[in-house]
């Protein structure tokens, strides 16, 4: 069974909002290598819109694109990815799946079916699938700024306190500082 890893960018202050990181090579590359690694991405409808809008045309060569930005759109492009959502069902970008059924079942059938695991990357979506403890790794990337402004992680809340366990923290060249937890209990 693979795990499920939740991966964001996030400010000091919590805020997952994209615009709110640092958009260089370095970060990107962190990226890259953790999709790498993983069997499958995860998301919800907001999540694959906002990167379909943009993805498939880099990979296309229909953006001017730096060598790390069309490196992650090549990858992404034959990379399997399943989204969550109740309002759409026509995905049409490619290697896209609809996750449909319960969710908790659909997820954690997703994750017994890929060994290297899959990478979650929407904070809506994160945080239902919290509550469902489903969520066994976090590879949150900590940029050095403090937004003043949401969405930030978890804002809905959560039933109870997660423990986590420190994997590693690899500081970035750029500032940002790499955090790897894993749940505990």
């Amino acid at each position: 069974m693979g795990l499920l890893t939740f991966s964001i960018n996030l400010t000091l202050d919590g805020c997952v909002d994209h615009r709110e990181g640092i958009a260089d090579d370095e970060t990107h590359a962190f990226f890259t290598d953790l999709m790498d690694e993983a069997g499958a991405m995860l998301w919800g409808r907001v999540t694959y819109e906002m990167m379909e809008a943009y993805w498939p045309a880099v990979a296309r060569g229909a953006v001017d694109a730096p060598p790390a930005l069309r490196a992650w759109a090549d990858k992404l492009e034959v990379k399997p990815k399943y989204v969550v959502s109740s309002t759409r069902s026509d995905f049409r970008w490619t290697n896209s799946h609809h996750v449909t059924a319960d969710l908790r079942s659909s997820v954690q059938q997703l994750k017994d079916a890929t060994p290297n695991g899959v990478l979650l990357g929407s904070g809506k979506l994160a945080a239902a699938l919290e509550r469902l403890d489903l969520i066994d790794e976090y590879r949150f990337l900590v940029h050095p700024r403090i937004a003043g402004h949401g969405p930030t992680l978890y804002d809905s809340g959560l039933p109870a306190t997660r423990r986590l366990e420190l994997l590693s923290a690899t500081p970035l060249r750029n500032g940002a500082v790499a955090m790897h937890y894993r749940r505990v209990g």
